[in-house]
């Protein structure tokens, strides 16, 4: 039996800085509204004609976490890719990634579990590593939400949190099983689902041929819908549950992490685990000051960054948590 470990990582984000300023012009809106409720200062959001996709955004953040883990791109065996956003209905991300990357036939999977998805992935790699079947996989957790957003007054309540971005993460064999992912703990809760979702284009009551005849310009089930205040009630109680859950697998307390990375949905949500835990400014990574919510991509986005800034260090022990639309909710302990 094997463990897997993450050998390398990347990430990438547009150009294009959109800062609560910004958006202030065009909806009712303030930069210290959008501070107090959710720690965001600025997004990256794409524009038209700069060549961003959903995929090509993913693959400049594999082409650095493939240089970082030293490896060549023919050494990959599988790729994850993790997205709320594919270019296409389909086929998914995962595919095109391995074409544009021009590596081998190997396996493409996509995984659509939104906020929870990178850590999803994780989980799978995991088990193919340790099952043996793969040495090198490829995960992939990338978004554009910018292109989907109500940038009026009316859908200030999701749009001033969202922004676009990429990261990646190369997972392979460990065989020292004290080190590399020690678990993962998955969890869902569908009843309620609408309670943060995006209803069209998707086919469960509606025909192409129907929205296309009608042509509504204020259908808004184009536009993602949230009720606020109830997820941020799950969130927090979700992710002290996952974390525990995961710590209690292991033997391990809180005071036993060197680095929490959370999925970056709201400031106040890792600040409120933060004290439920007793951790340290130095323990819990945030960057959601300088991207907003990038959904898949918002853990190893964060990840990188506090890799590069060497706030994780060999044998540190880190927790990636998640929780999102579904409700998915996930967790993932490793001794880095």
């Amino acid at each position: 039996m094997y463990n897997s470990k993450i050998i390398g990582l990347g990430h990438y984000v547009p150009e294009n800085v959109v800062t609560n300023d910004d958006l202030s012009k065009v909806m009712e809106t303030n930069d210290a509204w959008i501070q107090e409720r959710m720690g965001i200062k600025e997004r990256r959001h794409v524009v038209k004609g700069d060549g961003n996709t959903t995929t090509t955004m993913g693959v400049e953040a594999a082409k650095i976490a493939i240089e970082n883990a030293g490896i060549d791109k023919d050494d990959i065996d599988f790729i994850i890719f993790a997205t709320l956003s594919p270019d296409y209905y389909f086929p998914g991300p995962g595919v095109l990634v391995q074409r544009d990357l021009g590596i081998k036939t190997i396996g493409a999977l996509d995984v659509r579990n939104q906020c929870s998805g990178f850590v999803y992935a994780v989980s799978i790699a995991d088990q193919y590593i340790k099952s043996g079947m793969y040495k090198n996989i490829l995960i992939v957790g990338s978004e554009i939400h910018s292109k989907g957003l109500d940038m009026s007054t009316r859908g200030r309540g999701v749009s001033v949190i969202f922004g676009d971005g990429a990261g990646a993460a190369v997972m392979s064999r460990e065989e020292d099983t004290a080190k590399g992912v020690l678990s993962t703990h998955l969890h869902s809760e569908g009843q309620y689902a609408e309670e943060l979702w995006l209803a069209a284009p998707g086919m469960g009551g509606r025909w192409v041929t129907d929205i296309i005849e009608e042509n509504d310009p204020d259908d808004q089930s184009y536009f993602g819908h949230m009720n606020g205040q109830f997820v941020f009630k799950n969130a927090v109680v979700r992710f002290s549950e996952v974390i525990l859950e995961g710590l209690s697998a292991n033997n391990l307390k809180p005071t036993d992490i060197d680095l929490l990375v959370p999925h970056q949905a709201n400031l106040r949500i890792s600040q409120f685990i933060q004290r439920k835990f007793e951790l340290s400014d130095d323990q819990v990574f945030n960057n959601i000051m300088k991207y907003g919510n990038t959904t898949a991509a918002s853990i190893p986005i964060a990840l990188t960054e506090a890799w590069q800034e060497g706030k994780i260090k060999e044998g540190d022990l880190v927790v990636l948590a998640a929780f999102g639309s579904g409700f998915t909710w996930a967790s993932a302990i490793i001794r880095w």
